[in-house]
């Protein structure tokens, strides 16, 4: 991935997501998405539009993650054209000093008003015993 292609406001909505979850604002975190937005969890949950994101995350904020901090890893942008961009990243939530990067995200982002906002995100949980059986299936398929 090159990074110096990647237009600034796509790495700042970024940081607008994480920023939002670390201060556990379901309403700053919200608004980091279109009107319209699809958001999918790893376990397919699937919240539909800007108001259902943010209904869904008041009590992550104020329960199940509350305190957590969120950590995220560019793997790969793809610009689709001048308002639209694919992120792939790698990252997790967590609350200690070492937050593991246990899921890919797929972030869909496009510009309005030159902002850059998600349209689509798409949380994959890592399963690490797949992972191991398809690593080795590889090595035997390309051996």
């Amino acid at each position: 991935m090159k990074t110096e292609l990647v237009p600034a406001g796509v790495t700042q909505a970024l940081d607008r997501i994480r920023a939002a979850w670390d201060a556990g604002d379901a309403d700053a975190y919200a608004a980091q998405f279109t009107d319209d937005a699809n958001y999918v969890i790893f376990a397919g949950l699937v919240s539909r539009g800007r108001s259902e994101i943010r209904a869904d995350h008041v009590p992550v904020f104020e329960k199940w993650q509350r305190g957590s901090r969120m950590s995220m890893k560019v793997l790969d942008v793809r610009l689709l054209g001048d308002d639209v961009a694919v992120v792939l990243t790698e990252g997790g939530v967590g609350k200690g000093p070492r937050i593991p990067h246990d899921k890919v995200q797929t972030f869909v982002l496009v510009r309005q008003d030159e902002h850059w906002l998600c349209a689509a995100f798409q949380n994959t949980k890592r399963n690490r015993f797949l992972a191991a059986i398809n690593a080795r299936e590889k090595q035997r398929v390309a051996a």
